[in-house]
């Protein structure tokens, strides 16, 4: 797998009543867009470092809405890190 800053990483649930997760690539830790990726998850707003196994895949081709604005740099995206500090609730 090779992704790039702002791609949308995607890990499919694995266990019947596990769920699907989709999170924001912020940034790129392998060489030439390989892993680990540092991801920014949406269903609980944590940023981790994750290794992507074969339940995991890339979108690329999502709406212009979801789309990152390519003038943000990752570090300020308005809910990095706030999410991961609060109590959970939203």
């Amino acid at each position: 797998m090779r992704a790039e800053v702002g791609e949308w990483l995607v890990a499919e649930a694995v266990h019947l009543d596990g769920h699907r997760r989709k999170g924001q690539i912020v940034e790129v830790h392998g060489p030439d867009g390989e892993p680990p990726y540092l991801v920014h998850w949406l269903d609980d707003g944590r940023v981790t470092l994750f290794f992507p196994g074969p339940d995991a895949h890339l979108e690329r081709n999502l709406p212009q809405h979801l789309k990152p604005r390519a003038n943000v740099a990752p570090s300020s995206h308005p809910d990095h890190g706030i999410a991961a500090a609060s109590n959970g609730c939203r």
